[in-house]
């Protein structure tokens, strides 16, 4: 792999992590609530489903998940559920002020189930994947460094990008932590994933 194709890739991984989608809307809403160790789980969470995501593509998988019509709607309709899910429950969350200083790391340990679910229910995500990727890999050498070399790429391009929404959301964190602006935030996020989730329901794979 050339430094140009490499480079290449690196704006394309760029583009995608900085595009806004559930993964970002779950990034930004732990920020305005936690500190960033606590965003760190989610991140853990989100970037092994990408991992997932790559291997799928590079043993195959995701051309089958491209090409199946019942697989792709399976897995859609499991992802919609659960961004819907994830809306409904941010919705009614408490509505109480916390102090993210005094928030024990053990009370966040969801996060990283969140994040997870979140990018491995999405069959968009596989298929972009699938499009993108064989794009960088040349067919004349070994291609297990070359996705190896892609999937550090695209965790740390995805790991920067998210931490500046996180590092974002997180100096508005005491501007948002009352009453009032923690109910407007609990509506306007639990909207966002039920929007998510009824786009992915309504999606296509093109």
């Amino acid at each position: 792999m050339t430094l140009s194709i490499w480079l290449a890739f690196v704006a394309a991984a760029v583009v995608i992590a900085a595009t806004p989608g559930p993964g970002s809307v779950l990034v930004l809403a732990t920020g305005l609530r936690y500190r960033y160790t606590a965003v760190l789980k989610a991140l853990v969470g989100l970037e092994i489903a990408l991992l997932v995501h790559l291997a799928i593509v590079a043993i195959g998988l995701g051309a089958l998940l491209a090409a199946s019509d019942t697989a792709f709607l399976a897995l859609k309709v499991v992802g919609a559920v659960y961004l819907v899910w994830l809306g409904v429950q941010k919705w009614r969350a408490p509505v109480t002020a916390v102090d993210a200083s005094k928030v024990h790391l053990a009370a966040t340990n969801h996060l990283f189930r969140q994040g997870l679910l979140v990018n491995l229910t999405n069959p968009k995500a596989v298929i972009f994947i699938a499009a993108l990727v064989p794009q960088f890999i040349s067919l004349q050498a070994p291609q297990v460094p070359q996705y190896l070399i892609l999937g550090l790429t695209m965790v740390a391009v995805d790991v920067v990008i998210m931490t500046g929404y996180a590092l974002l959301a997180g100096r508005f964190r005491d501007w948002f932590n009352n009453v009032r602006m923690v109910r407007l935030q609990n509506r306007v996020f639990g909207g966002m994933f039920v929007s998510a989730g009824a786009l992915l329901a309504v999606s296509s794979r093109s």
